[in-house]
This record gives C-alpha cells, structure tokens and sequence, in this order.
C-alpha cells in the first residue's frame, strides 16, 4: 500500500521571474553578439544557441505548477511516486514529472433511491447522503482505479447492506428500527461506509437516510397497518386512564361515606362510566329522577 509523503519543491517565483527571463536574455544576447561580428564560429553557434534557450525555457515552463487551496498534487516521475504537494503557491519540479490533481476539499455523495428488503422481508425505497474528503492523495490515486466512482458504488454497497440488517418499524420496544433510531442509523450507516472507503484514502465526515419509504406495491397495506397501530396505542392509554378515573370514583364515594353500593350497582356504575370515558361520541345520559331504587 503506498502512502501519502509530503514532498518539497523549489518556489516557482524564482524561476519565473529569473530564470526564464535571465535565459531569454541571454539567447538575446548572444545572437545580437553573433550579428555584430565577423566570426562564422559565432554565426553557427548563435542560432544554435537559440534554439538551445528555447527549448529550455519551454522545460522550465513545464516544470512550473500552481497548487490552490484545498488542492494537492500527486507528482510521479517515470511511474514512481515522488510525493505530494498541499501548500498554496506557484512551484518547480522537474520537467518530466506528471502532476496530477486531487480535491481534498468536502464534499457530497446523494445516492440513488434503492429498493431493497429490510429485515423483515418488506420492499423498501432507501437513498443515503454521504460526506466525505479525501484525506491520504497517494492512497486515492493509486489503489484503487477511481475514488469517486469508487465512493458511489461502495456508499450504495454499504447502504444497501445496513438496510438488511434492520427493520423498518420496531414492532418491540426496544428495538432498533430505520424509522425511528435516526441518530443509531446513521453513525451505523457511516462505519460501514468508513470501514469500505478507508482502503482508497477517503474519510467520511457523516452519513445520514436522506428518504425512506415502503414500496409503492405494499405502501397502501403498511399505512394501513401503521393506523392501526395508532389506534390501538391510543385506545389503550384511553382505556388505561378511564379505569384509573372510575377506581378513583369508586374510592372517593367510599372514603367519603357519601352513598353505600353493592356489587351489582358498582359493576352498573363501572360500566356507565367506561362507555361515558370511553366512547367515541357524546354519550347522551338519562336522570333518574326518582328513588335510587
């Protein structure tokens, strides 16, 4: 495996503004000189001494790179890795050396939407967003043959997996579910990522679902079930709290010795107060308006 090394350069200012310019005049001057003498020696040579500068001038311009912020530039000579450049400047290397240009800046990865099977076997529509930069330049370029795609189809690799291993709704409490658990969901999502990307010099700074849904061909039946499910959960803390207001009925008028009842007008008493708590309507009472008996 081969590792980012920072690599040092020579500042490409110096070459630019004295180098070039010291060599062009140079030539300059040479042929002048040539012209202004008798010499044939100096005739020959000046041309040829032209030629010569310029085909320097040419290597050091190649030589010359730029390196902007949150760029690096992997330089390799003759297919060996020299080292990489992260400093902001105009720099010089050697002429034959291929520079290449990686990003480190952030950025992000919105996957497709993917139908797959949660753990419970429903079709589900999952898409994620991945945050990730390039952290190790040497590791990006030469281990795998290329990082983006390879963050896309590993990021949907890894999403795809995860989705597998959970339920989309916990039917136990406790359990972990993609609808519910977002934050364990996604530090989750983002290890598995991590764990696939790390082989390409990638780190991944957050990934998170960005839509979850059932599929279209079960979507009907699963709303159905969540309603009733709802109901359910609702009618039960209805009922729970109408008996608890009926034993503190039961309590009050004993403690307080304001009536006597025996079972049959308790279990009367029980019942109209449940249907009165309980009902979805209004219930409509009848007074009584003589003996209790």
């Amino acid at each position: 495996m081969i590792n980012e090394t920072n690599l040092r350069v020579k500042s490409g200012l110096i070459v630019l503004l004295l180098g070039i310019p010291g060599l062009i005049a140079l030539a300059i001057g040479v042929n002048v000189a040539a012209a202004n003498t008798n010499s044939d020696a100096l005739h020959v040579f000046g041309p040829i001494f032209g030629l010569i500068s310029a085909i320097c001038v040419i290597l050091l311009l190649s030589g010359l790179f730029a390196v902007s912020p949150n760029q690096a530039r992997v330089l390799t000579l003759f297919g060996r890795y020299q080292g990489t450049v992260r400093e902001p400047g105009l720099w010089f290397t050697n002429p034959f050396t291929q520079k290449q240009r990686i990003s480190v800046k952030v950025r992000n990865f919105d996957s497709d939407k993917l139908k797959v099977n949660d753990l419970d076997g429903n079709p589900i529509v999952i898409g994620a967003v991945v945050v990730w930069r390039v952290i190790d330049t040497a590791e990006a370029v030469f281990e795998v043959d290329d990082y983006e795609d390879f963050v896309k189809v590993q990021s949907e690799a890894a999403l795809r997996n995860m989705a597998t291993q959970y339920p989309y709704d916990a039917h136990e409490e406790g359990n972990i579910a993609l609808r519910s658990h977002t934050a364990e969901i996604a530090e989750q999502l983002k290890v598995e990522v991590q764990e696939r990307l790390q082989k390409a010099g990638v780190e991944v700074l957050e990934a998170r679902i960005s839509h979850l849904a059932y599929a279209q061909e079960i979507a009907s039946a699963m709303l159905q079930r969540q309603q009733a499910s709802a109901i359910i959960a609702a009618r039960t803390r209805i009922v729970d709290g109408a008996v608890g207001m009926v034993e503190m009925a039961l309590e009050g008028l004993s403690e307080r010795g304001i009536v006597e009842l025996d079972d049959e007008r308790k279990a009367q008493m029980v019942s109209n107060l449940l249907v009165v708590l309980c009902s979805d309507k209004a219930t409509q009472p009848i007074v009584n308006a003589g003996s209790m008996y």
